[in-house]
């Protein structure tokens, strides 16, 4: 039988899915379904291996998937309280998440300097998964390339190895 921890991140994989359907509602459901899910858990009876899915990740997934649906202002009210502290990869990502909502919402300072915070935290990771993050984040910024924040973004992201990498696609 499933614990409750395992149930909340069964929903929320679900909510992300459907964030790429047409279906709002259903998403909304089995975001409520997975937070219903993790207010049930009890520590002592979940496998280790699960524990790292916590309201922080919880918010992270939602984070996505508001940001998937085009809702802005709930991806970035989501992704502020996604960062744990604990975890940097999960950290890393809940950041672009809440850059990409910001730009999203046309909070394009924000957007740029939450965007160099993610940068920061992320520069050791070695994962296509940031990479590729950051290569969306990039061609979302290319409309804004005439706008301060962004030409002064490119010139501090430059020593960043990740952001290279993200400039170096087939898109670059």
């Amino acid at each position: 039988m499933a614990t409750p921890t395992l149930m909340a991140q069964f929903w929320a994989m679900e909510a992300r899915a459907l964030a790429r359907t047409p279906d709002h509602r259903a998403t909304q459901h089995a975001l409520t379904e997975a937070e219903r899910f993790l207010d049930r858990r009890n520590h002592a009876d979940e496998p280790e291996w699960i524990t790292y899915f916590d309201d922080a990740e919880l918010s992270a997934e939602a984070a996505h998937c508001f940001r998937d649906i085009n809702s802005a202002q709930r991806s970035v009210e989501h992704a502020g309280n996604a960062m744990s502290g604990s975890h940097v990869r999960s950290d890393f990502f809940a950041t672009m998440v809440l850059a990409d909502a910001h730009l999203r919402a046309g909070d394009i300072e924000e957007s740029c300097r939450v965007a160099l915070d993610a940068l920061d935290l992320g520069g050791q990771l070695r994962s296509a998964r940031a990479v590729s993050y950051l290569a969306e984040f990039r061609t979302a910024l290319t409309p804004f390339g005439a706008n301060g924040h962004v030409r002064d973004l490119h010139e501090q992201a430059a020593e960043h190895r990740l952001w290279a990498a993200a400039g170096s696609g087939p898109d670059a």
